[in-house]
């Protein structure tokens, strides 16, 4: 299976939602519009961004201007010379041109725009890893309001059943035992539905955090893509493919600049330097000299580093042992996605495989209850007999539920454990996805001293209810 073809399959069945309820690929776009994690993520990508501008000015001329107003308040001896005291104007411009770093700034920049590299990953990494949060809140929404119809389907058929079990007590058909045991059967389904609905809010404020919004009526998933056959060939796409990964392995590269860029410090530097002075007397005696001058240079200067206390040495050591760890990381990363990739292929697999078992059992159990039932009406069944059956098929019927959203759960994390589960990947069309491009191409080469970006306002929205709100406080004043 190759990765476009997964791609394909994925955006023609998230395509196919109906328009009457909210559909899985309107909850995935209102996640990845406003989710918080994700737009969070994307600020720390401006960040590093900005990083490579940052490095960038180490090779970039620096100028500095200087204005001074002095005057003497007392001379005496050699230095009374008996002219003007000031006020004496002074200015001047220095201008410093690098050119030769010791190829600390050219490292520098290589390590920067590789942690570009990584973020831009991280980010894809941290898209999938919520959008597969968004498909398991979906699906547990879905489950448990599925689970909380059975119990109170079944709580509905054991009060009937108590009533007639009562009916059939009083004209002698049943004994008290058998009431008794109707009894207690109704009571453990109201215990089990009680329990099904705070499953059910439970999931559904999980959807409200994660989504964005209370979920409505929701409509069945569409298909998943067609996953791989094996366990073996999903982690080859993983390893090829998984943003996580990827990440790990560009972080560890840019340590290795950080190590070079660091070596640098030992080396000669090399810089082009320019100044201008302008200095003159306001008032007061001159000796004949005029009042105002300037004067002007160019030259190179080096500066050649002879000891510097063991300085480099150390922080040669720190980037090496901060690479070594990178290195580690991302073989720990490597373990990490092949353990994950297995895990979801497992569990995708055994829930399938369950699917069709409990399928088998809810048919089964149905017509079990039908038999006993008709068989409890003639003497030959007794009311336990009964209430067991329905019971039977109620588990039975649970663990359908259960075993449908486990599998498609499974299989989604699998999607996002090859890389696959990202925005470009489903196809989303609640408006263009983030650019990350647009943000680096506008600040990495941005030479301005006085430019900047407008106060961040929150993208994510706040899910907090005006019934919410402390008496006194407005969103805005938070």
């Amino acid at each position: 299976m190759t990765r476009n073809l997964a791609i394909a399959t994925l955006l023609v069945a998230l395509t196919s939602g109906t328009a009457s309820a909210d559909t899985l690929r309107e909850a995935l776009v209102s996640t990845y519009q406003a989710n918080p994690t994700l737009t969070a993520q994307r600020e720390a990508l401006k960040a590093t961004d900005a990083s490579v501008a940052i490095a960038r000015s180490g090779g970039r001329p620096t100028v500095t201007g200087t204005v001074g107003v002095t005057r003497d308040l007392t001379r005496s001896g050699r230095f009374d010379t008996g002219l003007s005291k000031g006020p004496f104007v002074t200015a001047g411009v220095d201008l410093n041109m690098p050119l030769f770093q010791g190829g600390t700034v050219r490292n520098d920049i290589k390590a920067a725009k590789t942690r570009v590299d990584a973020g831009r990953a991280t980010l894809r990494a941290v898209e999938g890893d919520i959008f597969t949060e968004a498909v398991t809140a979906y699906m547990d929404v879905i489950r448990f309001r599925a689970t909380t119809e059975l119990n109170a389907n079944n709580v509905r058929v054991l009060e009937t059943n108590l009533e007639a079990t009562r009916d059939r007590f009083e004209i002698g058909d049943v004994t008290r035992t058998d009431v008794a045991q109707s009894e207690a059967r109704l009571s453990l389904a109201r215990s089990r539905l009680t329990l099904a609905q705070g499953a059910q809010t439970s999931a559904e404020e999980n959807y409200r955090r994660v989504v964005g919004r209370d979920p409505d009526t929701l409509q069945p998933p569409p298909p998943l893509p067609p996953l791989p056959s094996s366990a073996d060939q999903a982690v080859q796409i993983a390893l090829a493919n998984n943003p996580d990964l990827i990440a790990a392995a560009k972080q560890a590269r840019a340590a290795g600049y950080d190590v070079n860029s660091v070596r640098g410090t030992r080396l000669p530097t090399v810089s082009a330097i320019a100044s201008g002075d302008f200095a003159r007397t306001t008032n007061g005696e001159t000796g004949g000299i005029d009042r105002s001058g300037t004067a002007t240079s160019i030259g190179v200067q080096g500066r050649i580093p002879l000891y510097q206390g063991g300085l480099p040495s150390a922080r040669i050591r720190q980037a090496q042992a901060l690479e070594g760890q990178a290195l580690e990381l991302r073989v720990a990363s490597e373990r990490t996605v092949v353990a994950s990739t297995r895990s979801a292929f497992a569990d995708y697999q055994a829930a399938a495989d369950a699917i069709k078992s409990n399928d088998v059992a809810v048919k089964a159990n149905e017509l079990a209850l039908e038999g006993v039932r008709a068989e409890n009406s003639v003497g030959t069944r007794t009311i336990l007999d009964v209430l067991d059956a329905e019971q039977e098929l109620l588990n039975s019927q649970v663990l359908l539920v259960t075993a449908r959203r486990d599998a498609y759960v499974a299989g989604f994390r699998l999607l996002n454990a090859m890389g696959q589960a990202e925005a470009d990947d489903l196809g989303l069309d609640g408006g263009p996805l983030y650019d990350p491009l647009g943000n680096y191409r506008r600040v990495a080469g941005d030479w301005n001293d006085w430019s900047g970006d407008p106060k961040h306002n929150p993208v994510a929205t706040s899910t907090v209810k005006p019934a919410e709100q402390p008496q006194g406080v407005t969103p805005t004043s938070r």
